[in-house]
């Protein structure tokens, strides 16, 4: 009787497991967590009190029934103080795909499709006695498509990754108001003042926040992309071009270097699928292996236990590459984008590689102590059945370590475990204000948070008096903490304008979009030295319908015009896709000297203009009067703007008569002649 070798390998206990890791030198990494106390882990956090929750999500990856949901929330205990947990119990459970938690006035926020929730113990017996349910609507229909990723920001705003799902959001506070319709982006509201809004993304599942409020967020084969422009303002009108705010800042790509074999399901799949190519006659290639498919829980490093060139940069998983990545965030001179690069070190290696392909890195956590936590979900396959052929999955069990689950920390390797546990809940808002300055973001952004969630204003003095801080973080703490104390007046705003932190300008020019009286100083800011404080000028100065704020919008439009995403964050505006725009444009001779990038302008400027009727004929006019559309690139790239916006309308827009014979004269030139339909056709 012939023996067949099984086409997948067995599970290994966590003592084994931990041996099949292969490290950055200069590193160890030590378990903190694992079954029973543990299973299926997809998010741990560290509360006020130092305590450590994990949400576990064991129906992945199908959809349970109502009442039949198995996940939970359980507080990890350490009773022994040894470093490794000894006790969960369970704060929360048949929860249907809860996926993130986030500490909240002595009680926990947690996504779980379609709503978000609020869970809190209020008998000190360590499980959640009230449950509200404070959002509802979302997309629930695909487990790795859902709202998750809870982060607060240093804007006082929750984010949510969305992954761009469509629903209708209701609020418990506003059971009245129309749901909040929401498609394309991501989730973000506040709690301290009842307002809830579309962020820019999406995001699948990981969104890492920096110290500067920066969002940098994760899809399957995308592992690190920027987003470059919030929501608020490409929605400012409805004509723009293009609404995508996300860039892809990685300089390596797809590429990563796994040292696991690529499973029996994987190879199939993609040979079948470079046959149909190959048949088709297609030019592309799908990787089995080595690229990133399963990019997950990207997270930003805060805390002050690595050594100092570590800090800020962004770790990411790889549930198919059984790996953990890591990237170097460095900024750029003429641009708004940073640029995400490996490490000299790693260049043709991962921060960290697993030879045990059940090894998840679904994502992690910075604790209280510095160091860095891995959420290891640990499952033989880690994939939605909706994407594998039928008959590979006949050998494939999808719950396979349903029962598993591990967590572990990485710390440098001289370093141990730190017994003591900081509780912040405890200490007065004095004492929380002194944690603005800590060396562990943990400490920073939880006192923040703490601090307006108390509404204590008789700590502004002391909060006022740290806007002159050596570090730049801590002013920005402080700045954010007076706004969610409703104390930060407009003269501090004006005086942070002039701030020696690019950071700390870009928010106060940010903050100062709701005060006119500001607009003689936000002028004053061109030029800047830095390209992140000009990139928000260019989106805030659009909040202004006046000549002194459009002519700096011509500025910052000539000095960046090479820059698409200046150009977009000009055109967001009413103010920066106006004749006034234009007119102003031309005063500062923009239109000599022809390029492609400014053809580019010109072509997004007209097909906004062309949504307006009064705007543009007026813009028809112009340019029969001036010299602009002399040159044949930029008469073609306006035509053609102008007729795909026409075509967009649809057959209720009437073409201005000046237009047609304008336009129908050029076809006539470049095509041998068409009247306005085939015109419109083109």
């Amino acid at each position: 009787m012939a023996c067949h070798a099984p086409t997948y390998p067995p599970p290994l206990s966590a003592e084994e497991a931990i041996h099949r890791f292969i490290l950055r030198e200069g590193f160890k990494i030590e378990l903190f967590a694992a079954e029973p106390y543990v299973r299926d882990p997809v998010e741990m956090v560290f509360d006020e009190y130092g305590d450590a929750y994990v949400v576990e999500m064991p129906d992945y990856p199908f959809k349970p029934g109502a009442k039949d949901a198995k996940g939970r929330i359980r507080l990890l205990k350490d009773n022994d103080q040894d470093g490794r947990i000894d006790e969960a119990i369970t704060f929360a459970e048949n929860i249907s795909e809860a996926t993130s938690i986030l500490p909240w006035k002595g009680g926990l926020l947690v996504t779980a499709a379609p709503h978000i929730l609020y869970l809190k113990d209020t008998t000190g017996d360590h499980r959640a006695d009230i449950k509200e349910m404070l959002f509802s609507g979302f997309f629930e229909n695909n487990s790795e498509a859902q709202i998750t990723n809870l982060r607060f920001n240093i804007d006082n705003w929750i984010y949510a990754g969305n992954f761009g799902q469509a629903g209708q959001i209701s609020y418990k506070e506003t059971p009245q108001a129309e749901p909040l319709v929401i498609n394309g982006g991501d989730f973000r509201f506040r709690l301290d003042r009842t307002q809830y809004e579309v962020a820019a993304g999406p995001t699948q599942f990981g969104q890492a926040l920096d110290d500067w409020g920066n969002r940098f967020v994760t899809q399957n084969t995308l592992h690190l992309q920027q987003v470059m422009i919030p929501w608020r303002y490409l929605h400012r009108h409805r004509q723009l071009p293009s609404t995508a705010a996300l860039l892809n800042i990685s300089d390596h790509d797809l590429t990563m270097y796994q040292h696991t074999a690529a499973p029996y399901w994987r190879e199939e799949r993609t040979r079948r699928r470079q046959q149909q190519y190959y048949e088709q006659g297609l030019d592309r290639i799908e990787y089995a292996a080595n690229n990133f498919t399963g990019a997950s829980g990207s997270t930003v490093y805060q805390g002050d236990a690595f050594p100092p060139d570590f800090y800020g940069n962004i770790f990411t998983g790889d549930v198919a590459g059984n790996l953990i990545h890591r990237d170097v965030m460095l900024t750029q001179e003429n641009t708004p984008a940073f640029v995400a690069q490996r490490d000299e070190r790693e260049k043709t290696r991962e921060f960290l590689v697993s030879l045990d392909t059940w090894f998840r890195p679904t994502n992690f956590t910075v604790g209280p102590d510095g160091f860095l936590y891995v959420m290891d979900m640990y499952r033989q396959h880690i994939e939605t059945p909706l994407s594998i052929p039928e008959d590979l999955k006949a050998d494939m069990d999808f719950e396979a370590g349903k029962m598993m689950g591990r967590i572990y920390r990485i710390m440098p390797a001289e370093v141990s475990p730190k017994a003591d546990r900081p509780i912040l809940a405890t200490q007065n808002s004095q004492e929380l204000v002194a944690h603005l300055s800590h060396p562990n973001g943990w400490y920073r952004f939880n006192a923040q948070r703490l601090l307006m969630e108390r509404q204590d204003i008789s700590i502004v003095p002391q909060l006022e008096a740290l806007l002159t801080h050596p570090k730049a973080q801590t002013r920005l703490h402080a700045l954010y903490c007076l706004e969610g104390l409703s104390s930060l007046s407009v003269e501090i705003i004006g005086r942070l304008l002039g701030d020696t932190h690019p950071a700390i300008r870009t928010h106060a020019i940010r903050l100062a979009e709701v005060h006119s009286d500001l607009l003689p100083q936000l002028v004053g800011l061109f030029p800047d030295s830095s390209a992140q404080v000009e990139f928000q000028l260019s989106l805030t100065l659009g909040a202004f319908d006046r000549p002194s704020a459009i002519s700096v919008l011509s500025k910052l439009l000539q000095k960046h015009i090479g820059n698409p995403w200046f150009r977009k964050a000009v055109l967001s505006s009413l103010a920066g896709s106006s004749m006034e725009l234009i007119k102003q444009l031309e005063k500062d001779r923009f239109f000599q000297r022809p390029s492609a990038d400014k053809q580019s302008f010109l072509s997004d400027i007209s097909f906004i203009a062309a949504h307006r009727p009064e705007q543009y004929s007026e813009l028809i006019k112009f340019f029969r009067q001036s010299s602009v559309l002399q040159d044949s690139g930029y008469k073609k790239a306006f035509v053609a703007a102008s007729l795909k916006s026409i075509k967009k309308q649809g057959e209720g827009f009437i073409a201005p008569t000046d237009f047609q014979g304008f336009s129908e004269g050029w076809l006539s030139e470049e095509k041998g002649g068409a009247d306005l339909e085939a015109l419109i056709s083109f």
